[in-house]
């Protein structure tokens, strides 16, 4: 595979991310659509994302001056053009034969920032090449789980950082795979030549002997899950500022910002993990809230669900810096690699300026709660 990603036209009639889904559909095979768009057992979670950013209304105001505006935001220290990031997901080469590598650039190319999965089908080093020979490029951040080899996940971070990445994304809602219903249905395999390249070389873990009436998943699988005493340590090993994606519950935001780490992304996983879970708007109002009541100051991030730059604008006023975006990134990367992604980018990216200026915001620090409830003015 050339490290200049095909160039493809996307697709006529195309004119949102709901129509990039559905061309999308007729492009990936049963094995892949149900690997990527798929959720946790009856889906709930999955659907409710949707519903939630629907459900909040936008409550305009008029005759503001908007002349000037922009939508720079400023994370982590570093000024991104757009609030928009690609969010980690994995094993892109079964969407297109570019993939992580044309996400890359695409995302580069449009000043938004990339958030590389554990689990891409491409090397951590190929893909950071990519985005750092693109000027104006935004954040480029490795998404990390803890595994449970301890030497391993030290070796990735050793790599992490000589390739040039900005910070770490720990995944902490996911100890275990939810039921994933698409999937089995599917028989999901990983077809020839794709696999998690990054992960190469890591042993699977001592199979351990269950006395009668164990569980497999308690008293095997979950002897090696990650706690708060392991943010700690990780904290020890990188000198990259930590985010932790993942967490919904407000309790868990104070936990989190009390041991220090970088930032938190509000995120159930894509409705992957853990099925009737609150959405990600839902979760981010009481976030945001209580560490606002705490006196707590941290970047908060919101993924899923997010199709439309009126669901952006609506995460920002909800205590939101900036976004995910992830299957949408997907349907583009299928349907024209590099240049469908980048379509993807900037629909949101124009869609987000429409919604501003028609709410009289000129820039994001304008969208406060009371865009959403005018009993907050």
């Amino acid at each position: 595979m050339s490290n200049v990603p095909a160039l493809h036209a996307v697709p006529d009639g195309i004119v949102n991310l709901a129509d990039h889904e559905l061309h999308a559909r007729q492009r990936l095979d049963d094995n892949a659509w149900a690997y990527f768009s798929g959720g946790a057992a009856d889906e709930h979670s999955l659907a409710a994302n949707r519903l939630a950013w629907d459900a909040l209304a936008l409550w305009p105001r008029v005759l503001r001056p908007l002349a000037g505006g922009h939508t720079r935001v400023r994370l982590l220290g570093q000024e991104l053009a757009c609030p928009l990031l690609v969010a980690p997901m994995a094993l892109q080469r079964m969407a297109h034969a570019d993939g992580e590598l044309a996400t890359t650039y695409a995302a580069a190319a449009l000043g938004s920032g990339m958030v590389l999965s554990t689990q891409a089908s491409l090397p951590l080093e190929t893909v950071a090449r990519a985005a750092q020979s693109t000027p104006g490029r935004g954040p480029l951040w490795f998404q990390l789980y803890l595994q449970h080899d301890r030497g391993f996940t030290r070796h990735l971070l050793d790599r992490a950082e000589a390739a040039g990445y900005e910070a770490l994304v720990l995944t902490v809602d996911a100890p275990t795979s939810g039921v994933r219903d698409r999937e089995r249905r599917a028989n999901f395999r990983l077809p020839a030549g794709i696999s998690a390249v990054n992960l190469r070389g890591l042993e699977p873990p001592a199979a351990m002997q269950l006395a009668p009436g164990q569980s497999a998943l308690f008293d095997g699988l979950l002897q090696q899950a990650p706690t708060w005493e392991d943010i700690a340590w990780l904290q020890q090993q990188t000198r990259l500022p930590i985010v932790l994606k993942g967490v919904l519950h407000p309790a868990d935001a104070i936990q989190a910002a009390q041991l220090g780490v970088a930032g938190l992304i509000v995120s159930n996983h894509g409705g992957r993990t853990l099925d009737t879970a609150p959405a990600t708007a839902i979760a981010l109002g009481h976030v945001s809230r209580a560490l606002r009541a705490a006196g707590l100051d941290l970047p908060l991030l919101a993924d899923g669900g997010i199709r439309r730059g009126t669901d952006v604008l609506k995460a920002i006023a909800l205590g939101a810096t900036a976004v995910l975006v992830g299957r949408p990134v997907l349907w583009g990367l299928a349907n024209a690699g590099a240049a469908g992604v980048a379509h993807v980018l900037r629909l949101l990216r124009d869609e987000l300026e429409i919604a501003m200026a028609l709410t009289g915001c000129a820039t994001l620090d304008q969208a406060t709660p009371a865009l959403l409830d005018p009993g907050q003015a």
